[in-house]
């Protein structure tokens, strides 16, 4: 791997191989590499690798409006000990490898963590209002999280509260999402939250995320938010299965437009019929594990 641009002392701009560019962080790469020279990779701790580069980082460094020089920037403006901190624990609890194609995680994280430190050195402690609904709904997420904390907590000083989890998982599951928007997190938080309400109410069962058709209607929910984002909902016209689906199931579809009524007021996107129908299908299957527990 050849430097294009050494932003500080611990983040380099390069490009590998393949001559594509890749981001890499290591405590005194930046110090002991020069532009268009191999890097030492005996000093590379992580290889962040953009997903996608519109621009052209150059030899000259300029990289002007590149992804990978931007995201470059981003990490260079975090405190070594921070980035170094988050970086380190990402690879500890197993949530990045070495390679990494989601360096907006790491930059995230490490932003969030910086903030959380300054606040610990005041000794103030926030306590996080979507605790219970992270808990509830990102239960994978909010475990890695716990161990994420405990690990950085391994290399920073204050040491962080445990609510801190709470806003770590959801960096967690924000990082599945296109845009990279923390605000969308919390919509869609709040529109699970929402569906499961009108579920609760209307056939008066458990939504507890122990049910395992709760569990499977949560996730199913997370990946329909997913192809909103990328607009790649299910088919548009109804397919044979979601028709059959609205027929065998007349009150769940009922109650699945509702749901669908709640996203389009939420995120003005209207559902496809096909989503509705699938839709209705985990409504049913949470109703008649109710009904199977009753009986």
């Amino acid at each position: 791997m050849k430097a294009v641009r050494v932003l500080n002392n611990n983040v380099v701009l390069a490009r590998d191989e393949n001559d594509q560019p890749v981001i890499l962080t290591g405590r005194g790469i930046g110090f002991s590499s020069q532009q268009g020279k191999p890097v030492d990779t005996t000093l590379v701790e992580r290889v962040f690798v953009p997903a996608e580069d519109r621009g052209t980082a150059s030899g000259s460094g300029s990289g002007s409006g590149s992804d990978a020089d931007c995201l470059a920037e981003a990490l260079a403006l975090i405190s070594e000990e921070v980035l170094q901190a988050v970086v380190t624990a990402l690879g500890d609890v197993g949530i990045e490898g070495r390679e990494s194609t989601r360096p907006t995680l790491a930059i995230a994280i490490a932003d969030h963590i910086a903030g959380a430190l300054e606040r610990a050195a005041q000794g103030i402690v926030i306590e996080y209002p979507l605790r219970p609904e992270v808990q509830t709904l990102y239960a994978a997420e909010y475990a890695q999280a716990r161990l994420l904390l405990a690990a950085i907590n391994k290399y920073v000083t204050p040491q962080l509260e445990a609510s801190e989890a709470t806003a770590l998982a959801l960096h967690l599951v924000n990082a599945g999402f296109v845009s990279g928007d923390l605000s969308f997190t919390y919509t869609m938080t709040g529109v699970i939250q929402q569906m499961l309400a009108v579920v609760r109410e209307r056939y008066g069962v458990d939504v507890s995320h122990e049910s395992m058709n709760v569990a499977r209607f949560i996730t199913h929910v997370r990946y329909l938010f997913v192809r909103i984002q990328q607009h790649q909902q299910l088919t548009g016209q109804e397919s044979t299965i979601g028709k059959g689906i609205r027929e065998h199931y007349p009150e769940a579809t009922h109650t699945a437009q509702q749901l669908a009524t709640i996203v389009e007021l939420r995120l003005g996107r209207n559902l496809s019929e096909d989503e509705v129908s699938y839709l209705a299908l985990h409504v049913a299957r949470m109703t008649m594990e109710a009904d199977a527990v009753v009986a």
